[in-house]
């Protein structure tokens, strides 16, 4: 007896939980903005009533009916005539759950979850566009004109199977009526685990989504992370003349979305956290601490972990009405093999709030802006790549020399203007990635050779080059002191199998420090803005007597604003100072000194990175090119033992480095050899 007085009924107690002011207040609202859904928190349902929740979780079909119903029973006493509005239209009330109390991973997803209320959370990876679904089709008999109206569920459109009409009861033909059918949008998503959450060398797993209704379709994009509420389903797929096979894909039919935004600043601190924080920020030496707290366990590399740092807070891009100046930094490492170069990449990727690393050899162009992808149903779509993946985050290259040059080239316009475009297939987009990429390569020949130009050491096209705001060459340079430090904490590593430094800033602290920090944009104080001016001047009028290679470029200066305004946002500060100009300018000209030395007259020169040629080897290719052109209209056609002879008699070119220069000529198509030992120029 006493069980039967505990069965009550589930729809009236949903609508008591309606009842309470904040839902009265959501319900009426409704009729304001005209909508038909109600969010509702499942951690107040759970508070409401646990039992309800529960029992939500483990029913949903059933439970979530009697949450519309009660809902729209509500609504008919909060606003009668939107109620009634609803109604006409054949609408009912969706309520949307949200915010599930915790996440089931979709690895995890299997037969257990079937017809059971999950939440899962991931990146989309691509959507469909929307369309429209038939909820309650109408037929028209083709015998007397009478309309069947039949609910639609499944994927196929069933048609009724008599006439309605008793006196006529025609089991054939039905025009399908269009105008007198109810629709519904819907859309398909597709999603992927996040990189996070992926366990090491595993293939990240994909869940197919449907939403139906026209609130939940197009909230999200590709790129974008997610938390969707939904129910699970387990589908058969039909083999044609065989029937449906024994095993059973999963999907999920959306009840409510959630984009959890793609910035990664938008997660705030606890209060705890963000005391931590200031208090770190107030140190004088903060950036020595940050510095210390990056790779711990690589030995040496101060210049490098501060590239870092400044690599990892970032400048501050600034979009004007014409034009938009991106605000990362993009550095690169070139280095001997052994010198630790993807280790710290791989580190960079954990630290950052939105890291990605991926090597160059398996990488292709699509791999890491967009591919577009031929769908079931024969259209095409669109599916977002590393870089777009890590859009406001950090894109660590690996080996970017050993990409192929087809694929390398994609890479050019991120750097550059942020955005990657696709033009495929009928689809022409432009997607954001505004990332920071830190790449490495190795030198050509396997060391870096200090005797020749880092355009020649490195096999990567100027074009590439140009866009990195610093270059840093790793070598392996014996040292009898530095090589025993550096083995004594190898070898402590191995030893005790720890870190023998203990970073000053724990790494998960150190995560949100930066998070916290991209939320401050510093401004440029005058005094700063008068050092960077001071510096650019002074390195360019080094350039203005005649014959001095260019030694910076506005690039350079963009450059240098940017790691100013890193610096002092690595300091939480609202405004860039002097000092940290100074030190912008004192890490831009190692970085030149290491890569833009003109190794013949020792003299900064930029048109390596540039052009690839430096000042000197162009003169000498212009001297070479003038003499030729000179005996050409002598004799037509230049002999080239008489061209080496009077090259040597004439400026000095001695034999050697005349038929190097020859040779270049030659490979570059500027000069010609119309038949052997005979020169002539295109």
């Amino acid at each position: 007896m006493t069980e039967e007085l505990e069965v009550i009924d589930p729809q009236e107690r949903f609508q008591e939980f309606f009842k309470t002011e904040k839902y009265r207040q959501r319900i009426s609202q409704m009729a304001v903005t005209e909508k038909i859904s109600l969010m509702v928190h499942f951690e107040e349902l759970l508070a409401f009533d646990q039992r309800l929740a529960e029992e939500l979780l483990e029913k949903p079909d059933e439970y979530l009916k009697h949450a519309n119903n009660a809902a729209y029973a509500q609504l008919q006493i909060e606003d009668p005539e939107y109620a009634e509005k609803i109604a006409d239209k054949m609408e009912t009330v969706a309520v949307r759950i949200v915010r599930l109390w915790q996440a089931t991973q979709l690895r995890k997803l299997g037969s257990d979850h079937i017809g059971k209320l999950v939440m899962v959370e991931g990146i989309v990876v691509r959507s469909t566009p929307v369309r429209p679904l038939v909820m309650r089709a109408s037929f028209r008999c083709k015998g007397c004109g009478e309309i069947t109206y039949i609910n639609q569920t499944g994927l196929f459109l069933k048609a009724p199977f008599t006439c309605s009409n008793p006196s006529c009861g025609r089991k054939g033909l039905f025009d399908f009526v269009q105008e007198e059918s109810t629709f519904i949008d819907s859309q398909d998503l597709r999603m992927q685990e996040r990189p996070e959450d992926l366990p090491p060398g595993q293939l990240p797993r994909t869940l197919h989504i449907k939403l139906v209704g026209s609130e939940i379709v197009d909230v999200a994009r590709p790129g974008d992370h997610v938390s969707i509420v939904g129910i699970v389903r387990a589908v058969s797929p039909t083999l044609p003349r065989v029937g449906k096979l024994r095993t059973f894909i999963l999907h999920l039919d959306g009840n409510s979305i959630e984009v959890l935004g793609k910035e990664p600043e938008i997660a705030l601190p606890a209060p705890e956290e963000e005391e931590k924080i200031l208090e770190l920020a107030k140190d004088p030496w903060i950036h020595r601490k940050l510095m210390n707290s990056i790779a711990p366990s690589i030995y040496g590399y101060d210049h490098i972990k501060e590239a870092i740092m400044y690599l990892l807070f970032g400048g501050i891009p600034k979009t004007l009405p014409d034009i938009t100046i991106r605000g990362d930094l993009n550095t690169l490492l070139i280095g001997d093999p052994g010198t630790a170069k993807s280790q710290l990449l791989q580190y960079v990727a954990r630290v950052a709030p939105r890291g990605l690393y991926t090597s160059g050899r398996g990488t292709t162009a699509a791999g890491l802006t967009a591919a577009v992808i031929r769908e079931r149903g024969g259209g095409m779509s669109l599916e977002a790549g590393a870089l777009v993946l890590a859009d406001k985050g950090i894109a660590c290259i690996d080996e970017i020399d050993k990409m192929r040059p087809e694929d390398r080239v994609a890479i050019h316009e991120a750097m550059e203007q942020h955005t990657v475009s696709v033009a495929k297939g009928g689809i022409v987009a432009t997607l954001n990635a505004r990332t920071a990429i830190l790449a490495a390569a190795n030198p050509a020949l396997g060391r870096y050779e200090p005797h020749r130009t880092v355009a020649e050491n490195i096999s990567l096209p100027v074009t590439i080059l140009s866009r990195f705001d610093l270059i840093f060459v790793l070598r392996d340079v014996p040292n009898k002191e530095a090589d025993s430090k550096m083995s004594e904490h190898i070898l402590e590593i191995h030893r005790k199998a720890l870190s023998p430094v203990e970073p000053p800033i724990p790494i998960e602290l150190l995560r949100k420090y930066v998070s916290y920090a991209k939320g401050i944009k510093p401004a440029l104080t005058t005094e700063a803005l008068q050092r960077l001016k001071d510096f650019y001047l002074a390195m360019r009028s080094a350039s203005e007597t005649e014959g001095s290679p260019v030694a910076i470029t506005a690039r350079q200066l963009e450059s240098l604003v940017r790691i100013a305004e890193a610096r002092a946002r690595a300091a939480l500060r609202k405004e860039v100072l002097a000092e940290d100009a100074e030190t912008a300018i004192a890490i831009m000209k190692r970085s030149l000194e290491e890569v833009g030395i003109d190794l013949s007259s020792y003299k900064i020169d930029i048109d390596i990175i540039m052009t690839g040629k430096p000042k000197s080897v162009r003169d000498k290719l212009q001297t070479v090119l003038s003499t030729l052109m000179e005996m050409e209209k002598e004799t037509g056609i230049v002999e080239k033992t008489a061209l080496l002879d009077e090259l040597e008699a004439k400026y000095k070119i001695s034999r050697g480095e005349a038929e190097r220069l020859l040779g270049q000529l030659l490979r570059e198509g500027t000069v010609y050899e119309p038949r052997e030992g005979y020169l002539k120029k295109t």
